[in-house]
C-alpha cells in the first residue's frame, strides 16, 4: 500500500545530467530507486526474451540478446523503439513500483526516462524534470557513451522533446552551471516538494 508517500518521478532527455541529479538526491538522504536499473534485470524474464526474439531476431545470439546491438537499432528507428518500449516498459514499471512500495520513506524518489512518452507521470505525485542546452547534451553524450554526433542527434531526435512540450505543471531543474550550482537547485525542488506534504 502506497499510505502517505509522495512518489516524485525524476525525468528528462538523454544527456540532460537526470542521473547526476539522482545522484545527488542519494547523497541527500532519499530512497531512490531506477528504471534504467530494473530494465537491465528484465531482460532475463522468459516471457520478455520471447517476445524480443519474436520481434527482434536479429538481437538474439547464442549468448542471449545483444543489447548493444538492440540499442543501435531501437535509437535509430522510432517504430522499432516503441515496439521495444512496448514490450519492456509495461513490465520495468510494475518492478519499480513494488520495490518503491517497499520504503518506508515518505518521500520516494524514481528515475524514469519515458516518463511522459509512456504516460506514466499521472502514477507520480510530483515530476522534476531536468532540462539542459541541446549542445551540452550532445557534447556530453558523445565523451559519455563514445558515440559521434549523428549517432547521438538521432537517439535526441527519437526521444520526447521536453522544450518543444512545455511541461510548466512540472518542477523544472535548469542545469546550465557547475555542479554546485546543480545542487543547489535539486535542494530548493525538493524543499518545495517538501512543503506540499
Amino acid at each position: 500500500m502506497k499510505q502517505n508517500k509522495i512518489y516524485v518521478a525524476v525525468t528528462g532527455g538523454i544527456g540532460s545530467g537526470k542521473s547526476t541529479v539522482i545522484g545527488m538526491i542519494r547523497k541527500m538522504g532519499y530512497p531512490v530507486f531506477s528504471a534504467d536499473e530494473i530494465s537491465r534485470t528484465i531482460y532475463a524474464d522468459p516471457g520478455i526474451q520471447e517476445k524480443i526474439e519474436r520481434h527482434f531476431p536479429e538481437c538474439i545470439s547464442e549468448m542471449g540478446i545483444d543489447r548493444a546491438k538492440l540499442s543501435g537499432i531501437v535509437f535509430s528507428d522510432k517504430d522499432r523503439l516503441e515496439m521495444l518500449n512496448s514490450i519492456t516498459h509495461p513490465a520495468i514499471m510494475e518492478n519499480l513500483f513494488l520495490e518503491m512500495e517497499k520504503s518506508t520513506s515518505v518521500l520516494v524518489f524514481a528515475e524514469v526516462p519515458l516518463l511522459f512518452e509512456e504516460g506514466y507521470e499521472r502514477r507520480f505525485d510530483q515530476v522534476i524534470v531536468v532540462l539542459r542546452d541541446r549542445e551540452s547534451r550532445i557534447a556530453s553524450v558523445q565523451v559519455r557513451d563514445s558515440l559521434s554526433k549523428e549517432e547521438v542527434v538521432a537517439r535526441i531526435k527519437n526521444q520526447f522533446d521536453y522544450e518543444k512540450n512545455k511541461i510548466i505543471a512540472h518542477t523544472l531543474i535548469y542545469n546550465d552551471g557547475d555542479l554546485n550550482a546543480l545542487y543547489q537547485k535539486v535542494e530548493r525542488a525538493i524543499n518545495e516538494i517538501k512543503k506540499k506534504i
